[in-house]
């Protein structure tokens, strides 16, 4: 899909040069592609599941793995007593 807006903005730059009003239309081009075409996996993927945090970096050492797995099992066990099973 990038391909085709870059080779369509590519046309209507080259276009541009018989009637100015090409240009607008390669910008126009260009403006709605970064706001509305590019990328549109992420906002639904990142609307999907707001409860839970995005996990953070792994950890470097086994004792720094236990530490973050205890905690996670504590608030999973919260959040069952929480919503009463």
């Amino acid at each position: 899909m990038g391909t085709v807006i870059i080779t369509g903005t590519f046309v209507l730059v080259v276009l541009g040069f018989g009637n100015p009003l090409h240009w607008l239309a390669a910008v126009a081009l260009l403006y709605v592609y970064v706001q509305y075409g590019r990328d549109t996996t992420t906002s639904s993927s990142s609307s999907s599941s707001s409860s839970t945090p995005p996990p953070g970096p792994a950890p470097t050492t086994y004792k720094a793995y236990r530490a973050r797995r205890d905690l996670q099992t504590k608030w999973e066990r919260r959040y069952e007593r929480e919503r009463g099973r």
